[in-house]
Order: C-alpha cells, then structure tokens, then sequence
C-alpha cells in the first residue's frame, strides 16, 4: 500500500501594512515642462536642447531642494544670458507645465483612503512657493494625513535625511510602510532607509503590486 505524504502549502508573509506614502509628481499629478515649452520652440531638438542643458532637472531640482526661484532663475541667466527669454518662462509660466492629473491612481488612491484602514501620507520633491499653488488647485491633496514638501523642509530625495524626517515627523514605522515613486533613485534610497517600495509605471501595475503585499481596498 502506497503511503501518500501531504506537504502543506507554504505561505508567504508579510508584514502588515497600515501606512502608503505617494509620490506626487509623475504618480498623481502630471507635471511636464514640455507642456510649456511646446508653445515656445518651434524646433522639437532645440527644446530638448534646452531642457538638457539649460533649465535641466538638476537645475529645477535645487528650486525643490528650498533654493529660491528668484534666486535659481538669476543665476542661470548670468551663465546662459542669451537664454534669458526662455528662462524666464521657466517659472513665469510654470502653470502651464501641469497638465492635469493621473485619474487611474486618484481614483486608487480614493479607494484606499475610504477603506479607513490605511495612514497616507506624500513625499514629493517641489519647491515651497509652487506646491500651494497644486494645493489650491487640488483637492485631492486634502487626503493625505501627511505631506512633506522637499523645499519647504531644504532637502529632497534621494537625500537619506528626508527620507528619515518623514518617518520621524509622521511617526511612519518604516516595515510597515510602502513607498510609491515613478523616479528609480528614489526607490532605492528609500529601500535603502529600511521602507519597502514600489517603483510606479502605472494605475493597474500599482493594484497588482499592492495586492501582492496583501492591502485590501
């Protein structure tokens, strides 16, 4: 007689999950400077050119790093003064570099704030004197229990330390947490600081991965 030997199922466990920190920026808010600079330059070349080289994301990034836009937009004039028009538009006309928002992960991120069950709370890298102005437009941003603006604080991700003023300013604890960022660097420097992540692409690959960790909404 064949004995039959039953193995049981192995599950798999997580650590539950009571805290989803978002992005804000590329996951909730479509913010793209080409919005603008389409209107400008005629040459599709150029207008990289220029968002490369001249207004590049290193330099806007010192603006959400807590630099001034005064301050930002003057000294890229003194080095590119034959580029002071298009400079100047940078901020001038920043309102028109928001092209609305992500309806797939607003709507995400409404189920998982109506479950009741969950803490949320946005880590964004922006400049203290644009963010009211997406606060005013948004309401959406009246969800979140928590939001920690890089420029209003002087640092910005991928730094440690803001990563770590997050966690200490919202009490966040970080293996129960989950972060939410389209931009890989960020990712990994919050791993990097102990919170489990996911590097966003999508509304509907960010549902699967936040089922496969076990958030129900």
């Amino acid at each position: 007689m064949v004995k039959l030997i039953f193995k049981p199922k192995i599950k798999i466990a997580f650590m539950p999950t009571n805290t989803v920190i978002f992005d804000l920026g590329g996951v909730l808010i479509d913010w793209n400077p080409r919005y603008l600079y389409r209107k400008i330059f005629q040459d599709e070349a150029r207008m990289e050119y220029f968002l490369e080289h001249i207004c590049s994301s290193h330099w806007n990034e010192e603006q959400d790093g807590g630099r001034s836009l005064k301050a930002g937009t003057e000294l890229l004039i003194a080095q590119y003064p034959d580029w002071e028009n298009e400079i100047r538009l940078f901020y001038g006309r920043w309102t028109e570099m928001i092209g609305g928002v992500f309806k797939d992960t607003i709507d995400l991120l409404r189920r998982i704030k109506n479950t009741g069950n969950y803490k949320l709370y946005a880590l964004t890298n922006w400049s203290a004197e644009t963010f009211p102005i997406a606060q005013q437009r948004y309401d959406f941003l009246n969800w979140f229990d928590g939001i920690l603006v890089s420029g209003a604080e002087g640092l910005k991700k991928p730094d440690p330390l803001i990563y770590k003023l997050l966690l200490e300013r919202f009490g966040i604890n970080p293996t129960k947490a989950i972060f939410i960022d389209d931009n890989f660097r960020n990712v990994l420097a919050a791993r990097h600081q102990g919170i489990p992540t996911i590097h966003f692409k999508s509304a509907q690959q960010l549902v699967h991965e936040l089922e496969l960790i076990g958030l129900i909404f």
